[in-house]
């Protein structure tokens, strides 16, 4: 009973039965109470043509004749009987048909009124009978009371009745098998849209399918949508953790390096102190990774400022360990007192990742400016940070490619493909955008431009 078209088809039949099981009641009374009446209405004709043929005798008793105009009085075993009475119950006449037979003589009726009533032959035959009490008056001027009867057999009636309820039974037997039938086609067809579903989210989990289809019926357009809605959350939620693994990775990428470097020179006194430093910035980066897909930097995240300074400081000490066999020569231009207005590891993932590709990629020099941006409202609201190197550079039409997660221009070179990707979604989660141009330099200038934060949000 698991399934929705047997349970229908279960309650329609159980209906179909409750309906026609009422109709055919209906149908069976009606014509039982009209074969009945139209029985009584030939009775009291019979009984009308007895009154006609009855003519005084010459013992001064009523008598009938022997042939009645009615065939069947004449006929044995017709089912069809008529008899005379006188009110002390004597019979003065019967019908040649009721040969061998005693008519019950049942109740008199008053003077004047008819009386139908249901009796039966000693055998067990029932009767439909009709009797009428009558004041005769003679030509002397004497008056008898009488008591004609009439009477016939109801075997008849009662097999027409029974053919007729087998006939309905089987009707209506048919009736209601055609229109299971023809519902069960019909449920299959409605039934359609449901099997439609049950095959696309087969084809979704098998990869097949991105979403359900839009075909569908009014009533099931808003599951279809719900269902959507669902699946691309799930998907966005997978794409989340699997981007903050991705994200975790290459961000621990730098501080594992630098900390590499630091064992090849932990004779030093101060390896001890940097060593620290590291961990604890790798502390800082599995902490940011971890609380950030359950939560939205423009919404959930704490608004803090970041002082800029200090964060590129500790990112330049720890790409110096990293880069060391290059020895970069940092060029840092920062407006004094310039913060970050927002998350301190949303800002060392955009900063640190700018700061690492222009090391990978320059010859010597890496230039990094960081200035309030147009319209903000002193040095802690909005910021232009821009990173060039004097590297090769990046050509033009490759420069959205290297936004895409896992593109990477020289496949040679040790990297996940992510930095700049990750760069992308932090200024936009900002509002902010991010520009790719060549550098006076020679190589690339990335900037990022952070518009300022607006009066609503939180301080």
């Amino acid at each position: 009973m698991n399934s929705l078209s047997s349970r229908l088809l279960i309650s329609v039949s159980v209906l179909l039965l409750l309906f026609f099981g009422a109709t055919i009641a209906v149908l069976d009374t009606a014509f039982t109470e009209a074969g009945e009446q139209s029985r009584r209405d030939i009775l009291d004709g019979h009984l009308v043509a007895l009154l006609a043929a009855a003519e005084p005798g010459d013992d001064g008793e009523l008598a009938l004749p022997e042939r009645m105009r009615e065939p069947r009085f004449g006929r044995i075993g017709s089912g069809l009987y008529g008899e005379l009475r006188d009110m002390d119950g004597a019979v003065l006449w019967r019908s040649r048909s009721a040969l061998g037979l005693v008519i019950p003589e049942g109740v008199v009726p008053e003077l004047g009124n008819h009386l139908f009533a249901r009796e039966s032959f000693a055998d067990g035959t029932p009767l439909l009978t009709l009797s009428l009490a009558v004041e005769w008056e003679f030509d002397a001027g004497e008056s008898k009371s009488y008591v004609f009867k009439v009477a016939e057999s109801l075997d008849s009636f009662n097999a027409q009745i029974a053919g007729f309820r087998r006939q309905l039974f089987g009707w209506f037997a048919a009736v209601a098998l055609t229109m299971l039938l023809a519902f069960s086609f019909l449920l299959r067809g409605l039934m359609k849209p449901l099997r439609k579903i049950e095959t696309e989210i087969g084809e979704i989990e098998e990869g097949s399918r991105v979403s359900l289809s839009k075909e569908f019926p009014t009533e099931l357009t808003g599951v279809a949508r719900n269902m959507n809605l669902l699946i691309d959350s799930e998907r966005a939620r997978s794409d989340r953790y699997r981007y903050t693994l991705d994200n975790l990775a290459h961000s621990l990428k730098t501080p594992l390096a630098a900390m590499r470097a630091l064992l090849d020179d932990r004779q030093s006194e101060q390896f001890g102190d940097r060593f620290d430093t590291q961990i604890e910035r790798m502390d800082e980066i599995v902490r940011y990774q971890l609380r950030k897909p359950a939560a939205s930097v423009t919404d959930n995240l704490v608004l803090k400022a970041v002082p800029v300074e200090q964060e590129v400081a500790r990112l330049i000490d720890g790409l110096r360990k990293v880069y060391h066999d290059k020895r970069p020569d940092f060029d840092v231009r920062i407006e004094p007192g310039m913060q970050f207005r927002g998350d301190t590891g949303d800002f060392l993932e955009l900063a640190g990742n700018l700061l690492d590709n222009a090391c990978k990629w320059c010859d010597r020099h890496v230039r990094l400016t960081a200035v309030p941006s147009v319209g903000a409202r002193g040095i802690a609201s909005g910021m232009v940070l821009t990173v060039s190197d004097d590297g090769p550079g990046i050509p033009q039409d490759a420069a959205d490619a290297l936004l895409q997660r896992g593109m990477r221009l020289d496949e040679s070179t040790p990297g996940h493909g992510i930095g700049l990707a990750v760069v992308k979604d932090i200024a936009h989660s900002y509002g902010g955008q991010l520009a790719i141009a060549k550098s006076d330099l020679g190589g690339a200038e990335i900037t990022v431009s952070i518009p300022p934060v607006s009066s609503s949000k939180p301080a």
